[in-house]
């Protein structure tokens, strides 16, 4: 088994050097821990001292110095788009006050198949179109306090 020992982020190499590719869904590329298979049947032990979100593209440097590639797997999803970007703005509200993983792409934003939140937003007049695409939602902020400096 290989030992991934570093990530190497999406267009920050040069794909064609990958060896292999691993495929996984969002969830999946949230980990700290996991063994992955790759398309060619390589097993490969992800192992950091915190978890680590992989994004579609990434790659996986592996101890030898080769690299798999990651890609993301398809998912039903929803592409939201708005009239405006005061009406962007509210529609991305609507679905962040509802603790949803969201993707911003260029003049929309995706998030994951969702009757409940499709009805809200086609209510809210935004224009959705279902695809099936990798997701890679933004990374979650920090939770909690924490102090870097000392009290006298």
């Amino acid at each position: 088994m290989q030992t991934v020992s570093g990530i190497a982020d999406a267009g920050m190499w040069d794909g064609a050097r990958a060896v292999d590719r691993v495929v996984l869904d969002a969830g999946d590329r949230v980990r700290r821990r996991i063994v992955l298979t790759t398309e060619g049947g390589m097993k490969l032990l992800l192992d950091f001292a915190e978890p680590i979100m992989l994004r579609d593209g990434d790659g996986l440097v592996l101890d030898d110095g080769s690299i798999v590639m990651v890609a993301g797997q398809a998912e039903r999803l929803i592409e939201v788009s708005a009239k405006g970007p005061a009406d962007f703005l509210r529609l991305a509200w609507h679905i962040g006050n509802r603790h949803t993983d969201i993707q911003f792409m260029d003049k929309s934003f995706r998030i994951r198949r969702d009757h409940v939140l499709e009805e809200m937003l086609n209510g809210l007049n935004a224009m959705t179109t279902p695809v099936d695409a990798p997701f890679d939602p933004e990374p979650a902020a920090p939770h909690g306090h924490h102090h870097d400096h000392d009290h006298d």
